[in-house]
């Protein structure tokens, strides 16, 4: 059975800042896989309020927990019954969207030989029982602070540096990332490609400075919209943006780029060269996976292309999601 110190968090638990003094950006995400109720307690306890705890107590559990849900690190007991610590870990290393969530194994074993073999298995600390409160919160911070570097360094990398959103190499591993996730848990995944339409004559208009801002505009108006933590914007060449919306059946994937059309035109960016508008407006297509005939990742991103053209076509300033 999964349990946890309180509720699970919603989509806006993950922007959530922590107490002036905790040193992160948000409050962090920890699984206990444990299996006695003694040690969970106590780990609670020494890591509540500060984190959102979660526990499992199967190893099986603990891989569906982290591949579903991503926690920032994972405390791991080495000995469970279904599977011992080093096939949970070898199974998180496996999967690429948990290769990376740094695992610190908690084990009654203290020998050098045990603890050799932890870190050889590829986890970033070892804690040895009886828990010491005070040890493993010192060790869980000082690895959730290289996380969250880590993190902020990726991120980077990532962005765009001209609009701030995320940029074409991000949206295209992540593509991949969230359509194998969807195949193996046959659950929607809908992208919206968006484009500003008569940015050509707004830039000839205006000049490329403006036009930069108009673009950094667009993303302003569209990332209050994105509430979930796994839905975001990426700037996909040009004046044209996409977004990935992980878990979303088409219908409200075209409900949301309706939103998104709607907060970019509140945003009353003049363009007097956008007939019947005269502000700055956004075609949009939208995708999803189950549609007929896609069969991956390129598929569904070549839908919205089309349902993209169709809404260019037909007027502009609209969504075109059949």
């Amino acid at each position: 059975m999964t349990t946890h110190s309180d509720t699970l968090p919603n989509h806006t638990d993950s922007h959530r800042v922590l107490a002036p003094g905790a040193g992160f950006p948000r409050q962090p995400r920890l699984l206990v896989v444990e299996d006695q109720p003694l040690h969970i307690q106590v780990l609670n306890r020494a890591l509540s309020p500060e984190c959102r705890v979660f526990m499992v107590t199967q190893g099986k559990q603990a891989v569906q927990f982290c591949v579903d849900r991503q926690p920032d690190l994972v405390l791991l007991d080495v000995e469970m019954p279904d599977m011992d610590g080093f096939q949970v870990l070898e199974a998180l290393k496996a999967e690429e969207v948990t290769r990376n969530i740094p695992v610190i194994f908690v084990t009654a074993h203290t020998s050098t030989d045990m603890e050799t073999r932890c870190l050889k298995a590829g986890a970033v600390d070892f804690i040895s029982k009886p828990i010491n409160p005070s040890v493993v919160k010192a060790r869980v911070y000082t690895h959730l602070k290289l996380k969250f570097q880590s993190d902020l360094m990726h991120q980077w990398v990532y962005l765009d540096g001209m609009t701030g959103a995320f940029n074409r190499r991000y949206f295209d591993d992540q593509l991949q990332t969230e359509w194998r996730r969807a195949q193996r848990t046959a659950k929607p995944l809908s992208v919206i490609l968006i484009d500003v339409d008569f940015f050509k004559a707004y830039n000839d208009h205006h000049g490329h400075l403006l036009g930069d801002e108009a673009l950094r505009t667009l993303v302003k108006a569209d990332k209050p919209v994105l509430q979930r933590p796994g839905d975001f914007l990426a700037r996909y060449g040009g004046e044209e943006f996409v977004c990935l919306l992980p878990d979303t059946p088409l219908a409200d994937a075209a409900t949301l780029a309706e939103r998104i059309r709607q907060a970019v035109l509140e945003q009353r960016v003049l363009h007097e060269h956008n007939p019947g508008v005269g502000v700055m407006s956004i075609s949009l297509g939208v995708a999803e996976n189950f549609q007929p005939g896609i069969a991956n990742a390129a598929q569904l991103l070549g839908e919205a292309d089309k349902h993209l053209y169709v809404a260019k076509h037909s007027g502009k300033n609209r969504v075109c999601s059949q």
